[in-house]
């Protein structure tokens, strides 16, 4: 195969299947297969595709297309992962990786902090009412690099305030990415628990007074523009996941998909 069919989509069965180049990319960071018991049926990369092709395109894990590994064999691979933080891991090594391609220091020093609100649906799971958008469901509590890398995603349920879920996302930040010193964020994460979460400072980026309408606030358009990235995929439209693990589990899927592509380009 040549280095430009390596790169390119175009002759893939599914939009969302890896290329060789971005199966490249992610391998080093999967787990080895089980040294005792059957040799897997599937290989590793085709089961990283079934879950892509979940998430991209938001169908029940019983749709499957018949060429990609079974509902139960997908099923059962992403609970492992999931359960094993795997997603979450990944991404972390993959923003240290694109963040030296683009020759910055692998640990971010800033970040910049955010929430979206989104309904879920008849399957069940924690919940709330957000009041200030008016939807029933959950909050995805998002902190992202300057730049709009996720480094950390907590689902929460839609009542939380922001000012309360902003503590859980920060010290979380803490086991991971340790040199963050300042996360900007709108004025929801106002107050003391925020400020006093971790030893991070939260600057609050506010509106300015004369402003009518949508305007883009400096820092702040990165996590907007990273909601809108996932927002691709279908999957995350709405809240459909029984669990808050799973829901999680798939954020990081989608951040990792973004880091993957943008990774295998540049390769």
């Amino acid at each position: 195969m040549g280095a430009d069919q390596q790169h390119s989509g175009a002759g893939l069965r599914y939009e969302t299947d890896l290329t060789d180049v971005e199966w490249a990319v992610i391998a080093p960071l999967m787990p080895e297969p089980a040294p005792c018991g059957r040799p897997p049926i599937w290989t590793t990369r085709e089961i990283l595709n079934a879950i892509f092709y979940v998430l991209r395109g938001g169908i029940a894990w019983r749709l499957i297309p018949k060429d990609l590994p079974p509902r139960s064999t997908t099923f059962g691979y992403f609970a492992r992962w999931r359960d094993a933080g795997l997603f979450a891991q990944i991404n972390h090594d993959l923003v240290m990786a694109d963040r030296e391609r683009v020759g910055r220091e692998a640990s971010p020093t800033a970040a910049v902090l955010d929430s979206q609100s989104v309904k879920t649906t008849e399957s069940g799971g924690p919940r709330g009412y957000d009041a200030g958008k008016k939807i029933k469901g959950r909050k995805r509590q998002a902190l992202v690099d300057t730049d709009g890398r996720a480094l950390v995603l907590d689902p929460q349920p839609a009542d939380v305030q922001d000012r309360d879920g902003a503590g859980p996302v920060l010290r979380l930040s803490r086991r991971t990415f340790p040199f963050i010193a300042k996360a900007f964020a709108d004025a929801g994460y106002a107050g003391d628990r925020p400020a006093t979460a971790t030893i991070i400072t939260v600057d609050i980026v506010r509106k300015p007074k004369d402003q009518v309408g949508f305007a883009v606030h400096p820092r702040r358009w990165v996590v907007e523009r990273f909601f809108g990235w996932i927002s691709r995929n279908r999957r995350l439209w709405k809240a459909p996941e029984a669990t808050l693990a799973s829901a999680q589990a798939f954020l990081y899927a989608a951040a990792v998909m973004i880091l993957v592509r943008r990774l295998g380009r540049a390769a």
